[in-house]
């Protein structure tokens, strides 16, 4: 689970980043969740979009199920465009700052 501050550090990096996945008109089938499997275990942040004229999930529905699917989490939603996130256990390429402790 993401802390508001690692969120927040997640999302100034997406800024930077092309939009790598697309979901249209079929939907997500198992193609699409294996690309983004292979894209978050070589990148660990990337970003999606929905077409949203031709797709029939909305932008939230598609990143919460890819998310579920490729146990990754849902750093943000804007519009069509939604990024995701998923540490590389055995090569991190993003250092989070770490999660407060929390006060007794």
């Amino acid at each position: 689970m993401l802390t508001s501050k690692q969120r927040a550090y997640l999302r100034s990096l997406a800024v930077n980043i092309d939009t790598i996945l697309m979901v249209g008109k079929s939907g997500m089938g198992p193609e699409l969740i294996r690309q983004a499997d292979d894209a978050l275990t070589k990148r660990e942040l990337i970003k999606g979009k929905v077409l949203t004229e031709s797709a029939p999930v909305t932008p939230r529905e598609a990143a919460e199920s890819i998310a579920a699917d490729t146990h990754s989490e849902v750093v943000q939603v804007i519009g069509a465009k939604f990024t995701l996130y998923r540490k590389n256990l055995k090569e991190p390429k993003i250092m989070l700052p770490k999660a407060a402790k929390a006060k007794k």
